[in-house]
């Protein structure tokens, strides 16, 4: 007797330790499983990576909360589920949801503040109770580190997308905009990017946006090859000090000097992204009596090295069907006119560079012709099925697609205007005399990457003939053009070490109702989940009742 009563003391006793232990074991070992087919929840390593540098308090501000469709109800999810995970991995980072259209007293100044920080809002057209309603939500998170704070854009609004698509997008992007934003407030060390100079570039103030974002990520600095004309070797040890150079549509000759330097940088490792014209023609040419000008190849002394690398730019000009309007002045004031010479690119996704880009504008871009080496191609930018190359020179009128335009002449499409070279780089002036003497010259280098578009105006997107866009939104296309993500990512990409760039390429498919099959099965989907659950309770109930009367009857 004595030893039956212990036994139930002890079973409760060693149940107790048990629980304790485990208890203690997940206190010290931190394991989360993702049950997901898509593995939606599991951070990828370099987000890890990023979590952990985080040791002083990160707070994160949603704002995408309130009374909105079911879509923006399953970012809003996904979002709190994805930082719930940041914050799994380090209770550093906290967040919290906020509407900021809740109180109607403040919501109207609120919403002005929030728009001038660069937080524009998205309106909604949904029906509440059977009315119409115009709802504007705030799809942005902002990110504070002390003094730092960083926005985190949530809502991917691409051209051509349904809603479904773009939100699904969005929830593939918010790992990579979260750890993006941490990356931006915890980084103590910059990369080097050198912005060059000397050879008639374009000018800061028209690429001024695409700065302020890259120098989130790294320190800039404006850099003259012929700052030195009589030590072109110290010019190349000077800009060896840089991690990447962007040079945005030079329009005048590189000299031997220069070329050398730019090559013997490349061949050392150095990173590069080309922004070229090779025709001579701008929209201010246009404006004149005749409204016309004549369009002409720009020799900028580099055909070689392109070779070399692997490609050729073409004098050629590319007219796209899918083209932005221009602006023109009329007695009626400002009119916009087809221009065919404005393409924008819709990107194929096929690297994380164009991954989830809106639509890229471009103006009197070239085609380029990829040649066979031993360098590995990425196509980045590629024009519509519908539009052609036209060689130079060529007359160019504001009034050349005012009649008619035959259609069926536009049918050499997928012209290549940016590709991403990799690989292991010839130095185009391997086999010749060298312009200087270097003291180690190389003529196979290491592993490196390039990046060559054939238009110096893709940085040039927050200005549409030379007049800057209100809120980024073109007037006419009412678009937000791709171009700084694409631009970003594309210097991202050529510098990332540590695989960052790469989480942009994770695939998360959003299992989405099809709202015209729900409308049209609607009564039919009531009874299926309501109706049938309570029926067949009510059947269950009706015969367990009726079996029991009958047991206990006899």
């Amino acid at each position: 007797m004595k030893s039956n009563k212990s036994t139930p003391f002890k079973t409760l006793l060693f149940t107790i330790i048990i629980l304790l232990l485990v208890n203690v074991a997940g206190f010290y070992l931190f394991k989360r499983f993702d049950l997901t087919a898509d593995k939606r929840y599991t951070l990828s390593p370099a987000t890890l990576n990023v979590i952990k540098d985080v040791k002083e308090p990160v707070y994160i501000y949603v704002f995408l909360t309130g009374e909105f469709p079911a879509q923006f109800k399953r970012l809003q999810t996904e979002t709190r589920q994805m930082l719930e995970e940041f914050h799994a991995y380090n209770s550093n980072i906290t967040f919290k949801f906020s509407d900021p259209m809740e109180d109607e007293a403040t919501a109207e100044a609120y919403k002005q503040e929030l728009t001038a920080k660069g937080f524009v809002p998205v309106n909604i057209n949904q029906t509440i109770k059977g009315k119409k309603t115009l709802t504007q939500v705030f799809p942005w998170a902002k990110a504070d580190l002390g003094e730092k704070s960083v926005a985190v854009p949530l809502l991917v609004n691409n051209f051509g997308s349904n809603s479904d698509d773009n939100i699904n997008k969005s929830v593939q992007l918010l790992e990579f905009a979260f750890t993006d934003a941490l990356t931006k407030l915890t980084s103590n060390t910059k990369k080097r990017l050198a912005v060059l100079k000397g050879n008639g570039e374009i000018k800061d103030k028209y690429m001024a946006d695409f700065l302020r974002s890259a120098k989130e990520y790294y320190t800039l600095a404006e850099f003259n090859l012929d700052s030195l004309q009589n030590d072109p070797v110290k010019v190349l040890s000077n800009l060896r000090h840089f991690d990447a150079t962007l040079i945005a549509k030079p329009t005048q000759p590189f000299n031997d000097n220069e070329k050398y330097i730019l090559d013997q940088y490349i061949e050392n490792g150095g990173k590069t992204m080309w922004l070229i014209d090779k025709v001579s023609i701008d929209l201010d040419s246009l404006q004149n009596d005749q409204q016309a000008t004549l369009a002409f190849p720009l020799d900028l002394n580099l055909d070689d090295m392109f070779f070399k690398y692997g490609v050729r730019i073409n004098n050629k000009l590319i007219q796209d069907l899918l083209s932005t309007p221009i602006t023109v002045q009329s007695q009626n004031g400002e009119m916009p006119i087809d221009w065919l010479y404005s393409p924008i690119i819709k990107s194929e996704e096929n690297h994380a560079i164009n991954k989830n880009v809106n639509l890229v504008k471009l103006e009197f871009a070239n085609q380029i012709d990829t040649l066979k080496n031993g360098i590995r191609k990425t196509v980045l930018l590629k024009s519509s099925a519908q539009s052609k190359p036209i060689g130079v020179p060529v007359r160019i009128g504001l009034a050349d697609f005012t009649n008619v335009v035959d259609e069926s002449a536009f049918k050499d499409g997928g012209q290549i205007i940016g590709t991403l070279l990799e690989g292991r780089f010839t130095s185009a002036f391997k086999n010749r005399v060298k312009p200087f003497t270097v003291a180690d010259p190389v003529d196979d280098g290491k592993n490196n990457k390039m990046i060559v578009i054939a238009d110096g105006d893709i940085i040039n997107y927050k200005y549409v003939n030379k007049k800057p866009l209100i809120n980024d939104i073109d007037p006419w296309t009412q678009q937000s053009y791709g171009n700084k993500d694409f631009l970003i990512n594309a210097m991202n990409y050529l510098l990332d070490d540590n695989g960052l760039v790469d989480i942009r390429n994770k695939n998360i498919e959003l299992q989405l109702l099809d709202d015209k099959k729900v409308e049209k099965e609607y009564t039919k989907t009531q009874f299926l989940t309501i109706g049938a659950p309570l029926l067949f309770l009510l059947v269950f109930g009706l015969v367990y009742g009726w079996l029991r009367k009958r047991r206990y009857a006899k």
